[in-house]
């Protein structure tokens, strides 16, 4: 480890560390634009330029330089700062003075910097060049004017997306970056682009002039549009949503987030339900919350225990479906599940449904199977955690489902179930020979009928290959799903039984990815979106979003995460738990507790697991069944459309357009076209 001086001060850094690296150790501050600690080095912008000794008489880009013993690095001396002052009045010559009208205008680093290592005035009083706008889809909004062709946004393409689609073109003082022939680009993490272009070349389309920074309120959240967990910050002012972006979480979602958790959230301000409703004459009327609490007692009047039914959606917490399972158990009912999907699951405690290698796990993978699986629409961080095990470890991943493109290369071993009763020798051979060896299981092999076949012969495979619980994966979508799980919102029969025969009356909870067309079944929608689940209800009673709630996640890998209530809810809409509290004394079957604060000391009577935040380990081994026949139909996917997956996406109209434009293919026209 070498062992160098920055300003005076001894630091031993690991080796291959940068001077860069070096000067942060001490406290140091070194400006950049090109340097980013999880892309490639580039040293293209000379901001970070230090003197260092022995070497050259001139200042060096601490960036691209590694540290060495001996080295004595000055980042204060007056060479540095008139080289930096240098650096910026080149970086300024055509930069337009757009501050006033930039979105990036209060978190730009080329403010920031100008200010505090620039040059009072310049000397340059030639025509400023122009740079063509360039289109890059219905997300990213561009200014090339501004550009100071850092390339974090080609790196990010290339290194972490695994897009290929944004490059430059030219050389020198022509140089353009754009993506390829100008067409939208079709990466599901293009919006991380604009968190990493340090000036206002790319800034986000949906956001533009909509607000200033210092205009908005910050709350801590966690995303709800998969299973993920991606901890975000909900940027609101007065009681809408204007943007989300993600907070850094190195063992969640690193520093990134999807587009869908980005702008799915502008969805929260459309096709909202404001106030209860209730079916008279066959059409839904407003209604007040006595009179739809009292259809609801008229309505369950004279059922009894398991003919009322519950079933809780994909973006529910944990608190509200606690309160959901105790007031079906107070009703004298445990017809109720969260598994909307009707996922088959491995039997034997937590490990049979978790990720169990971890989402930062997966990057010491050496070799990956894939069983109706993709990670890039399911998650699509994970599958960037699965590009770095290929592409900066050599890992091998091979793939039992459709063919699709996962940014990374992939051995295709065949589309139907039946390559698991006996894998080709490759694959068998690889898996035997791994050191660290990860089965992954997604919902579209788990949904079909042959599920239980399935993962008898994943049984086998990790048995023959002695993949343990901790190399077994299963990739869950909903993130609501494990917490429900955990909790035993669960039905033995699954969503099957619970819909079956005998239902008179159901609860749906959030869930609108299910048919609940049921001829002579009564029944009551909580949520939050007028979309699918509503449409068919009889009685309908407003809930609040995510994002207008406190709540307890629980992510794939079973991380327990609290997310804050960033606005309130719009209307007569309330927080799932007080509506079901309300319920019950209606019914007269009162819940044990009158405050939120309360709801959770009870969940951690039962639950203590979920009154940490963090991972809690794994329980019980992994009963894989007895088996089955395979299906002869080939392994569909579990996603048709990423940017449509649930009610609040679907209310997005980014979303909407980026469905069209990047999964249909329409061309979307702006105004002035």
């Amino acid at each position: 480890m070498p062992k160098l001086t920055v300003d005076g001060i001894e630091v031993e850094v690991p080796a291959g560390a940068t001077v860069l690296q070096a000067c942060e150790a001490v406290g140091k501050e070194v400006p950049r634009f090109c340097y980013h600690e999880r892309l490639s080095i580039a040293g293209n912008c000379r901001m970070c330029l230090v003197e260092v000794k022995p070497g050259p008489p001139k200042p060096q880009a601490s960036c691209a330089l590694p540290a060495a013993d001996g080295q004595e690095v000055r980042t204060d001396s007056a060479m540095v700062k008139k080289a930096r002052e240098g650096v910026m009045e080149f970086l300024l010559i055509n930069h337009p003075l757009d501050c006033p009208i930039c979105d990036q205008g209060g978190e730009c680093d080329l403010q920031d910097q100008s200010i505090a290592y620039g040059r009072g005035a310049t000397r340059y009083t030639e025509n400023k060049r122009a740079v063509t706008e360039k289109y890059m889809g219905p997300i990213i909004k561009t200014v090339m004017t501004r550009c100071i062709h850092c390339t974090r946004c080609v790196r990010f393409a290339e290194e972490v997306a695994g897009t290929d689609e944004i490059g430059a073109l030219y050389r020198g003082e022509n140089m353009q970056i754009t993506s390829y022939l100008e067409a939208a680009v079709k990466s599901e993490l293009s919006g991380n682009v604009i968190d990493l272009c340090p000036v206002g070349a790319l800034t986000s389309k949906p956001y533009a002039f909509e607000a200033r920074p210092w205009e908005l309120t910050k709350t801590n959240g966690i995303c709800v549009m998969d299973a993920v967990g991606t901890n975000i910050r909900i940027d609101a002012r007065g009681p809408a949503v204007l943007r989300v972006l993600p907070r850094v979480n190195d063992d969640v979602n690193e520093e990134w987030a999807s587009d869908k958790t980005r702008y799915a959230p502008l969805g929260l301000a459309k096709r909202r339900l404001d106030k209860p409703y209730v079916r008279r004459g066959g059409k839904l009327e407003a209604a007040t919350w006595a009179e739809a609490f009292a259809a609801i007692k008229t309505g369950l009047s004279d059922l009894s225990g398991n003919q009322i039914g519950a079933v809780a959606g994909e973006l529910l917490d944990v608190e509200s479906m606690v309160a959901l399972k105790d007031l079906m158990k107070s009703l004298g009912s445990d017809r109720f599940e969260c598994r909307t999907d009707g996922a088959a699951l491995p039997g034997g405690g937590t490990a049979g449904y978790r990720f169990n290698t971890g989402i930062a796990g997966i990057e010491d993978a050496d070799v990956v199977l894939l069983v109706g699986a993709d990670p890039r629409w399911d998650a699509p961080l994970v599958n960037t955690r699965l590009r770095k095990a290929v592409v900066k470890k050599g890992a091998k991943v091979f793939n039992v489902g459709p063919e699709i493109d996962l940014t990374y290369p992939v051995t295709q071993l065949g589309d139907g179930a039946s390559v698991l009763g006996k894998l080709p020798k490759a694959a068998a051979d690889a898996l035997k020979s791994a050191t660290k060896p990860a089965i992954i299981v997604g919902a579209a092999a788990l949904t079909r009928g042959d599920a239980p076949a399935i993962l008898a012969a994943l049984g086998k495979i990790a048995k023959t290959a002695k993949i343990g619980a901790e190399g077994f994966n299963v990739l869950h979508t909903a993130a609501s799903r494990v917490g429900g799980l955990d909790i035993g919102f669960t039905h033995e029969g699954g969503i099957g039984e619970v819909l079956g025969g005998g239902l008179k009356a159901l609860i749906v909870h959030g869930a609108d990815e299910i048919d609940t067309d049921l001829d002579g079944v009564f029944k009551v929608y909580i949520g939050h979106h007028g979309d699918a689940g509503a449409r068919g209800a009889d009685v309908i009673l407003p809930a609040a979003s995510f994002a207008e709630k406190d709540g307890t996640y629980v992510n794939m890998e079973g991380r327990v995460q609290r997310s804050y209530r960033a606005v309130f809810a719009p209307g007569d809409a309330r927080e799932d738990w007080a509506i079901l509290r309300a319920l019950s004394e209606v019914l007269g079957s009162k819940l044990p507790y009158d405050s939120f604060a309360a709801l959770r000391t009870r969940i951690a009577a039962e639950w203590p697991q979920l009154s940490v935040e963090g991972v809690a380990a794994a329980e019980g081994e992994i009963d894989f069944g007895s088996g089955g026949e395979f299906d002869a139909a080939p392994i569909g996917r579990s996603i048709r459309d990423f940017y449509l997956t649930n009610a609040i996406a679907r209310a997005s109209e980014v979303m909407q357009d980026c469905s069209a434009t990047l999964i249909r293919g329409e061309t979307v026209l702006e105004a002035a076209e």
